[in-house]
């Protein structure tokens, strides 16, 4: 019964991620599939990873937002494929970046949003 309960929040979970994508409009999940959304969504609550790093190439930076689109790599310790995203980023870190740019990043996931820590050339 556990078990049943745990596919339907995880099903639940990655419909409202692919329903919420709409209104988010850095992250790019074509090519991915329900289930690839559902069990990158029960992995992540069974790690309960709260930091993760990756690299990738900016794609987009929003100085008045204060975010930051970058195209990167799959990040293995949350489960997540190669994607586009956007993250949010404080002034000071986006300071010197530039589109086109390859980064190296840490960032924090707080429910549905991802929230750089650290970025660098």
């Amino acid at each position: 019964m556990k078990l049943i309960q745990i596919v339907i929040a995880g099903t639940l979970a990655a419909l409202s991620l692919a329903a919420h994508a709409q209104d988010m409009p850095g992250m790019k999940m074509d090519g991915m599939k329900m289930d690839d959304m559902n069990g990158m969504q029960m992995k992540q609550e069974a790690r309960q990873v709260q930091q993760a790093s990756a690299e990738g190439t900016i794609k987009a930076i929003d100085a008045a937002k204060q975010r930051v689109t970058i195209a990167h790599g799959a990040v293995p310790a949350v489960q997540w494929p190669s994607m586009t995203m956007t993250f949010a980023a404080t002034a000071e870190q986006l300071a010197g970046l530039a589109i086109g740019d390859r980064v190296t990043f840490a960032f924090r996931l707080d429910g549905g949003a991802a929230t750089i820590v650290s970025i660098r050339k």
